[in-house]
């Protein structure tokens, strides 16, 4: 069992101020994850003082135990694969990856779990950084809750910004309470790798860590009760199913763990599996549980304004939250990021990040609000153009509305989907699979929504993002050639389908 706070003896003191140090503030954000940084940033870059509570490491989650790390240990797997599909590359190839090297890789990018360079970053930036935990006391006021339980609290004379992020949500399963198992953050900062590993989730996070693992030589077996990448286009769910199992993973849709046991501390881990109505014992090294995440507002204070713990923030175009006394003048209460429950994503919260530090300084000087659709404070990408990636082999590259979600929109729409046969693909690959999907809202004739399937899709998903959010009409799009031979041809075959 990797002990998940081996961390906590890399924290710095250099670079931080007390919080009986800092007193008033303009602005107090109570996280320092990416969402928090930038928020602080923008704020700083406007003309205002800031100040970072934080009482883990800064940078958060996605620095140390999710984006950075995660995609450090996927990457040498997909450049593996990658190699093994070209002809004279391929004979190059004698061997599995290098373990040690591929854990000494994913380090380098946690700095060894070490955030003093962030520190510098955020007191070079003009941002104070305190060491604590930070919690709501009242209007404008935040008590930080020291290492040593010493308490101080500190005063924003323009506004509190929430961006505490998201924790890991467990399912309900007998037994898991009792018996010790990875969650992300094991998963992610392992030393070593379980010859069985067990993954209970077929979400994001689950996929990617089952392909990571399946190629750093885990047998694994992937359990969802549903099936995978759920929020996703089915026919990407078809494809990352099959090339997990092509890997050598066992991927069980439809099958929920019951109950789980472990011998000891460190002995096996049984997890009896229900499927098509019948228990079966699965037996595994490690038993990693990945089943989503929930705002992180259960222990920050809510209810000294009136607010449920545990309840995701909701907030308006700006940032500003609903639904708390935000008195006669400018809101004072902010959230941004995974703590609004809005597209929990690192770079969507940074977008709203921005969108939120700009528009509390622009208050302050008394400047215009640009909160409209598209404005410079409004967060309208959130709804209607949120790009993710999902690191698989292949990877699934997304921007806008699956189909499902056009319908519900009541959108009157056109399907163009494609297999991923341009000769951009050829070239990357023998027997490139893919698979390419365009949603186009017919009475605006724009695209709203696309999916890309295949190795290398990642880079596809930008020029998706700008022709969503650009609202770029078909007729114009046409115009935008893509260059041969590269995959982006896809683009033209889409258009060439539709009909251009």
């Amino acid at each position: 069992m990797i002990d998940s706070h081996v961390h906590e003896r890399h924290l710095p003191v250099a670079g931080t101020t007390a919080a009986a140090d800092v007193g008033e503030v303009d602005v107090v954000v109570i996280g320092g994850g990416p969402t928090g940084e930038n928020v602080a940033a923008r704020a700083v870059q406007g003309g205002l003082s800031a100040v970072l509570v934080e009482a883990d490491l800064l940078g958060g989650e996605c620095s140390y135990w999710a984006c950075m790390p995660s995609k450090a240990l996927l990457r040498p797997g997909q450049a593996l694969h990658a190699a093994s599909r070209v002809p004279g590359a391929r004979q190059a190839v004698t061997g599995g990856l290098d373990v040690a090297a591929v854990f000494a890789h994913r380090d380098t990018f946690t700095s060894g779990w070490d955030d003093g360079g962030q520190v510098s970053w955020a007191t070079g930036a003009d941002i104070r950084v305190v060491r604590g935990t930070g919690r709501l006391a009242g209007v404008r006021a935040v008590e930080v809750t020291a290492a040593d339980g010493s308490t101080a609290t500190i005063t924003a004379t323009r506004a509190v910004v929430v961006a505490t992020g998201s924790v890991a949500v467990e399912p309900p399963v007998e037994g898991l309470d009792a018996v010790p198992h990875w969650s992300s953050r094991e998963a992610t900062s392992a030393k070593e790798v379980p010859p069985r590993l067990v993954v209970v989730g077929g979400g994001v996070v689950g996929t990617e860590l089952a392909t990571a693992f399946t190629s750093l030589g885990s047998q694994v077996t992937l359990l969802t009760p549903t099936r995978l990448l759920g929020r996703l286009e089915p026919e990407a769910c078809r494809l990352v199913a099959d090339s997990l199992v092509a890997m050598g993973a066992d991927v069980r849709m439809e099958a929920r763990a019951v109950r789980v046991e472990r011998e000891g501390a460190d002995g096996p881990v049984t997890v009896h599996v229900e499927a098509d109505g019948e228990v079966t014992p699965v037996v595994a090294d490690e038993l990693l549980v990945a089943t989503g995440r929930r705002p992180a507002t259960a222990d920050i204070g809510l209810e000294a304004v009136g607010l449920e713990p545990g309840e995701a923030l909701a907030v308006d175009t700006t940032g500003a939250v609903t639904g708390v006394d935000q008195g006669d003048g400018d809101p004072w209460l902010y959230a941004a990021g995974d703590v609004t429950g809005e597209a929990p994503l690192t770079h969507m919260g940074k977008y709203s990040a921005r969108a939120t530090g700009d528009v509390i300084a622009a208050r302050a000087k008394g400047e215009a609000v640009r909160d409209g659709a598209w404005g410079k404070h409004a967060t309208t990408a959130q709804a209607r153009a949120v790009p993710q990636v999902v690191f698989t082999t292949p990877e699934v590259a997304s921007v806008g509305l699956t189909l499902g979600e056009a319908e519900e929109a009541g959108l009157r729409t056109r399907v163009v989907d494609l297999e991923m046969g341009v000769a951009g693909a050829a070239l990357l690959a023998e027997d490139y699979r893919g698979w390419a999907r365009m949603i186009v809202d017919e009475d605006r004739g724009v695209v709203v929504g696309v999916t890309f399937v295949g190795d290398d899709v990642a880079e596809l998903v930008h020029s998706a993002t700008v022709a969503v959010v650009g609202e770029v009409p078909l007729d114009r799009l046409w115009h935008a050639v893509p260059s041969y031979p590269t995959i982006s041809e896809i683009w033209l075959r889409l258009l060439e389908a539709y009909g251009l």
